[in-house]
């Protein structure tokens, strides 16, 4: 080894183990960085510092500061958090009292369906670490109101017929069969009358 390399060798080898031990957090009174789930911390490079840069996996959304340091023996500021994010769950008929793309856990919005639908489920719904929602999203469907219930089984019986004379036909018996049913309330409300 030339000479003036020999001099200089052990400057670095000094200077590379000095490097090594000041960058153990333990050196610094600091253990290891606290672990985080869904999410891990990386080294950032600086001789003099013990600094960590945290990042979250995919799904997830850093809930804090993404460095810490060690400073008189205690990381600081608190190690993040990696916290969940639940898509926009679709909803036919209806919308969420808070829209946002992402919602993080553990939000929770209310399901609000359109007039004339009602929520068939749980109207509030909680987004989970595991990135879905509980309970299961609800559903919007259209509210049947008191005395339509005929109303939407002849809808469904004109549907079936093939031809136009056959649901003007179905229609006519229907209107009959609605005008007998008010004839017979009219004459049991007569009835009810005149008995003492």
């Amino acid at each position: 080894m030339p000479l003036k390399l020999q001099s200089t060798f052990p400057a670095l080898s000094l200077f590379g183990v000095l490097a090594t031990l000041l960058s153990l957090p333990g050196l610094f009174g600091c253990q290891f960085p606290p672990k985080i789930d869904h999410g891990r911390y990386t080294k950032l490079f600086s001789i003099f510092s013990t600094e960590y840069k945290y990042e979250c996996d995919s799904g997830y959304t850093l809930v804090g500061e993404e460095k810490i340091s060690c400073s008189d023996s205690v990381w600081s500021p608190a190690a993040p958090q990696c916290k969940a994010l639940c898509r926009t769950p679709e909803i036919a008929n209806g919308k969420l009292s808070v829209y946002k793309i992402h919602y993080i856990e553990p939000e929770t919005v209310t399901v609000q369906c359109n007039t004339g639908y009602g929520v068939v489920g749980s109207e509030r719904i909680t987004c989970l670490e595991n990135r879905t929602w509980y309970p299961e999203v609800p559903k919007c469907e259209r509210k049947i109101l008191a005395g339509c219930e005929q109303v939407l089984a002849g809808k469904h019986l004109m549907q079936c017929l093939p031809g136009s004379q056959d649901v003007k036909l179905a229609l006519e018996v229907y209107k009959l069969s609605l005008e007998i049913d008010v004839l017979e309330l009219e004459r049991n409300k007569e009835k009810a009358f005149q008995e003492p």
